[in-house]
């Protein structure tokens, strides 16, 4: 190893899934109501949406999973696993599964 060339240079960490597997960064959790009625910051309307930040080999290469990196989508959190990889904890790895609806714009 040339310690050298390694000096001064943080190298960046990434979280790829594995498997039929998403990773997702889950949406801000809403402190509004939709009549506008402001929510204590110990009560949260949960939030079930995020945007998609990485696709596993395995689901890119399925035609049946037509899930792409930066699709929003909706998910159902059971099995979403924590990914403590920043301090906001918004990092989730989902099932494929588990993604129920994929939001598109019409063309």
């Amino acid at each position: 190893m040339n310690m050298a060339s390694s000096k001064g240079k943080t190298k960046l960490e990434t979280v790829e899934p594995i498997g039929k597997r998403v990773l997702i960064r889950k949406d801000q959790d809403k402190k509004t109501t939709k009549s506008g009625i402001h929510l204590p910051d110990k009560i949260e309307i949960p939030t079930l949406t995020g945007r998609v930040v990485a696709v596993s080999a395995q689901v890119d290469s399925d035609d049946d999973y037509p899930i792409l990196q930066y699709d929003r989508v909706l998910f159902n959190p059971t099995d979403a696993i924590p990914v403590d990889f920043e301090g906001d904890n918004r990092l989730f790895v989902v099932p494929i599964e588990n993604i129920v609806a994929v939001f598109r714009t019409a063309d």
